[in-house]
């Protein structure tokens, strides 16, 4: 992170923590990668960021969150109604975000295999856009940005895929920057699990 304000737009980032890991049956926050939670790897990548502010939405096992995660320099926001679906953090977070912000870039919580360098290529390679998104060689992905035009918008979303959604409604607008690998995996399933920690080892 850099020091507020120091840039020529106001840049927040946010990390989406909330999920109930229901298919696990445990919290994927807490799963070890890299020697520390995988939430805390995430925000650790995303500390390396060039943010102005840096957010963090919880909800499901929130407690052992904030008791194992290093959540220094985050603005830890609780979401009550993350059954609702990411749609519901993002609305959360979108009442904590600076008022100077221009940007917002929006990471997944259990998507550790996401880079510093990927973010800055994604805020290098939009422009103005109101809208952009990772192109990966397998398809569009995780780490998108939104331009502040469209928060109101992307306040109202429902469901998880909604940003999906905003997308496609706004398909001649939005910037697609490349980034020459495959989609990051996340986290949804012991199988996923495997695969993050398989992938981790040959980097």
């Amino acid at each position: 992170m850099r020091e507020p304000g120091s840039g020529e737009r106001w840049i927040s980032g946010l990390v989406l923590a909330a999920g109930g890991s229901k298919r696990l049956g445990q919290a994927k926050q807490l799963l070890p990668y890299g020697g520390a939670p995988l939430l805390g790897h995430v925000l650790q990548t995303a500390r390396g960021c060039p943010f102005d502010e840096l957010l963090c939405v919880v909800g499901g096992a929130s407690a052992e969150v904030r008791r194992w995660v290093d959540l220094r320099g985050v603005e830890v926001v609780e979401n009550a109604h993350y059954g609702d679906g990411c749609s519901s953090s993002i609305a959360a977070a979108l009442e904590h975000v600076d008022d100077r912000c221009d940007v917002l870039v929006l990471m997944l919580g259990d998507q550790p295999g996401v880079h510093v360098a990927t973010v800055e290529a994604l805020l290098a390679g939009r422009g103005d856009a109101a809208l952009a998104a990772c192109a990966y060689t397998d398809g569009r992905g995780h780490p998108l940005t939104f331009a502040r035009s469209v928060f109101g918008e992307l306040g109202d979303l429902h469901g998880d895929k909604g940003v999906w959604k905003l997308m496609d409604r706004h398909a001649d607008e939005v910037v697609e920057v490349a980034v020459d690998s495959t989609i990051p995996l996340d986290v949804d399933t012991w199988e996923d699990y495997r695969r993050v920690l398989l992938a981790a080892a040959h980097v």
